[in-house]
């Protein structure tokens, strides 16, 4: 009927290193898009990073294929050519086979791509229906544009770091990165979305695009409540002091360690039952959510008692069978041994050549038609010289290109969007940024819990209004309340389902097939239907009815195994990254699906894991561990081979940078600048400096002590050295870059008036750029989207009205 994966057809173009890019790359590659990897002579700098089986690679050298774990994660359904595309011979590769690509790919610091001829006017003018995609740290404008950044950089820029462990209570601990590059990682999901959606309308129209991508402003969107408790609360998050919720913690047990979180007050007296009843926890102390976060030390303490008498695995099924959301503390090794990743066939093995046979995560979502696959392995440097595109053009434009049908990829998708909270909106408030009609199914029977959640305006009375965790996720979205417990409500929703593009979910498992809104009762219907499930442990497997939040997907995927400080355990991670990881993941998805159903007529069902999600990302320490059988330990702000790679405490108080040198040059230019000789023996090599890291760290330390934190990054970017402070949600509200960028929005909202809020973290070249509309109030489009979306007259609508499915 179709083509045998959603993308055949789609040629990309990939010029990229390390993480960001590449993922990108390898996303689309996944679903079947003919991915040309052009590396320079020296290769990808992810092949030297490693790891690498004990005796074939060292920290500066290559495996045996010339490719490191990191690498290989990356790169699979690729193929390399290499070319130096600051010569005229390596341009001429580039060009041809940008005269056959969809989609160009690439990382260049604004300045190269100028000086070479790839920024957008210049590559327009060559390739009308191309569509381009730089991602990089600060985008490509603004005045931080120029500006060098690793990972380090941009967590701790985008406010991350600054929210990281969470719960400190030693004000000397510094913000914390968490393990790898999770902002790379997903910052590329949303860069792919863009860019697919973007490449999808090219097709259709003849028109491309450039799209300016920060990874840096897209971190910035993914701090849960951090930005808008400013904005809205005038609160400060930080990584210090104590959560609201109580209890919230990591905990030891007899063999390992579990995450014991209770949300709601019912899950208290739950867990009181499933320990028996012990006197303390009937105390009056701990009766209520206020009591508890006074009282938490306490509460820790005597919870902590009892769970270190029990086993890891027992708590967390016996805590599940109570409703109760725990979760083991997984290392990788747990993980590839779990029985409900093993039911999901979540793990995939290979062999990948150089590094023997080897297994690793699979697709991030799981799909009713098996789109996914590992078809050829990572590929060894420019093993594809000459190499043209396979594939036959998907598009369909004719010679002379039409008008775009709007100025946004996804204008005119709609999007029936049955979500809540975190994940869900997450992944529909990115279909909105694209230009889809979104609108959103709630009631005030029973409202979004985003809109009661304790973010309300101190500035205004607190209504389901005035919130601004739902103003945020909410933004440019329209909304309809329809009384679900009611026939004719029921009957409504799945009307307006049927008639929308796309239709996601993220309640419990088996909520939307009590409603009929089921995919198989969807698809009855209407065979083409694209529908996308989030949940905490998939639609499927041993767990699918297991209670997942965000703050549990940290210790599931093992991510949080491999984050904390040196020598001090597993950690939180700041923000509940299962939420965006899983809803950015399934936005993704869904364009996926909408590319491929123009084509083939085939419909999808997307079935997003919050675990599998985020597990999907945790590349470096899942490879190591693959390959050594060591899992690494937490390293703070460390890196397994930069030094120095660290935040530091500068003057003004609780103030930090973030500070590394990725190669000699940098760590020239630093030594320099804060007076050490780069020839010291003791720092004069890459080794040395990590041998010496904890000194050399210190002599950085006394250095940024005496100086203010933006001196200090604008004296070091200067010599071309990777800094930038640890930003707080404060300080990201006025930071002029961000501002020049238009990603703090202040849209005139019915209820709050012109709050801040984060808005998108790309520039469109062609189309416009901004949030269209502030979120909706509670059912301010009913009667607009029944009478434009389903034809319904103004009897039809007072009917529903008298029957209280309007409400």
């Amino acid at each position: 009927m179709g083509t045998a994966r959603g993308l055949d057809g789609i040629r990309v173009v990939e010029l990229g290193q390390m993480v960001a890019a590449p993922w990108v790359g390898k996303l689309l590659a996944d679903l079947g898009a003919d991915v040309i990897k052009v590396e320079p002579p020296t290769g990808d700098r992810a092949r030297r990073r490693g790891p690498f089986r004990p005796g074939e690679g060292t920290p500066n050298g290559t495996g045996g294929e010339g490719i490191g774990g990191l690498f290989a994660a990356l790169n699979t359904n690729k193929r390399s050519v290499t070319a130096d595309v600051s010569s005229n011979g390596g341009r001429a590769v580039l060009a041809d086979l940008l005269a056959e690509a969809d989609l160009f790919l690439h990382d260049l610091a604004p300045r190269i791509a100028s000086d070479i001829g790839l920024v957008g006017d210049e590559l327009r003018s060559r390739h009308r229906s191309l569509v381009t995609m730089s991602i990089t740290p600060f985008g490509q404008t603004g005045p931080y544009a120029h500006w060098r950044a690793e990972e380090l950089q941009v967590v701790h820029g985008g406010g991350w770091g600054w929210l990281a462990p969470g719960c400190v209570t030693d004000p000397d601990l510094p913000p914390l990165k968490p393990h790898g590059h999770q902002a790379a990682f997903q910052s590329a999901f949303a860069a792919a979305c863009a860019a697919l959606a973007s490449v999808d309308r090219a097709q259709r129209s003849g028109h491309g695009e450039h799209i300016d991508f920060s990874t840096m402003a897209y971190v910035v969107g993914m701090l849960e409540a951090a930005f808008i408790s400013w904005s809205y609360t005038e609160q400060n998050p930080s990584r210090l002091g104590a959560r609201i919720l109580n209890p919230w913690r990591i905990l030891p047990t007899t063999d390992g360690h579990i995450f014991v979180l209770c949300v709601e007050a019912d899950q208290w007296e739950r867990l009181k039952d499933l320990m028996g009843r012990p006197e303390w926890a009937d105390m009056e102390i701990f009766d209520t959510v206020e009591s508890r976060f006074e009282n938490e030390d306490l509460l820790h303490m005597w919870l902590g008692e009892w769970v270190a008498t029990q086993s890891v695995m027992e708590l967390f099924h016996r805590g599940q069978a109570q409703r109760l959301a725990f979760a083991p503390v997984n290392t990788v090794a747990q993980m590839a041994e779990d029985p409900h990743l093993t039911a999901r066939d979540f793990l995939v093995t290979y062999d990948q050549p150089g590094l023997g046979r080897i297994t690793v995560p699979g697709a991030p979502s799981r799909l009713a038609n098996e789109w996914w696959s590992i078809r050829r392995p990572a590929p060894a440097l420019g093993e594809h010289a000459g190499a043209v595109f396979e594939t036959t053009r998907a598009g369909t434009a004719s010679a002379a290109p039409t008008q775009p049908g709007g100025d946004r990829p996804l204008d005119g998708v709609t999007v029936a969007d049955f979500t809540w909270v975190w994940a869900g909106p997450f992944c529909t408030l990115h279909l909105a940024h694209l230009g889809a009609t979104v609108i959103k199914i709630e009631s005030a029977a029973r409202p979004d819990l985003g809109r009661r959640l304790p973010m309300y305006s101190i500035h205004h009375d607190q209504t389901l209004d005035t919130n601004g965790y739902f103003n945020q996720y909410g933004q440019g979205k329209r909304s309809i309340t329809i009384d679900m417990g009611t026939a004719e409500g029921s009957a409504l929703a799945k009307r307006l389902a049927l008639s929308c593009d796309l239709v996601v979910s993220n309640y419990a498992t088996g909520v939307m097939d009590g409603w009929g809104l089921g995919y198989e009762a969807l698809a009855a219907r209407r065979p083409d239907v694209i529908v996308g499930a989030i949940s905490g442990y998939g639609q499927h497997g041993p767990y699918k009815s297991y209670m997942g939040y965000g703050p549990t997907t940290g210790p599931l995927s093992g991510l949080a195994s491999l984050t904390g400080y040196p020598g001090g355990g597993a950690s939180e991670l700041g923000v509940s990254l299962g939420d965006p990881a899983a809803g950015i993941a399934t936005a993704y998805a869904l364009v996926a699906a909408l590319a491929a159903r123009r084509r083939t007529g085939e419909g999808q069902f997307i079935d997003t894991s919050m675990w599998e999600a985020t597990t999907a990302c945790i590349a470096e320490g899942w490879m190591e561990t693959a390959l050594t059988g060591e899992q690494p330990e937490p390293m703070g702000n460390w890196d397994p081979l930069m030094s120095p790679h660290n935040v530091y405490r500068c003057s003004g108080g609780d103030d930090w940078v973030a500070v590394c040198c990725a190669d000699a040059g940098e760590w020239e230019a630093l030594a320099g600048v804060i007076g050490l000789d780069p020839a010291d023996a003791r720092f004069a090599t890459a080794a040395n400096r990590k041998a010496n890291e904890v000194e050399l760290d210190g002599i950085i330390a006394a250095w940024t002590s005496a100086h203010d934190q933006w001196a200090v990054t604008e004296q070091l970017q200067a010599v071309g050295v990777p800094a930038f402070p640890s930003l707080s949600p404060r300080s990201i509200e006025t930071n002029p870059h961000l501002a020049a960028r238009g990603l703090i929005e202040r849209l005139d909202h019915p209820a709050v008036g012109q709050m801040s809020h984060v808005g998108i973290p790309w520039l469109l070249h062609d189309g416009s750029n901004g949030v269209r509309s502030p979120a909706p109030t509670l059912g301010q489009h009913t009667h607009e989207v029944l009478s434009e979306a389903l034809g319904l007259g103004p009897a039809e609508i007072a009917a529903l009205e008298a029957a209280g499915a309007l409400r």
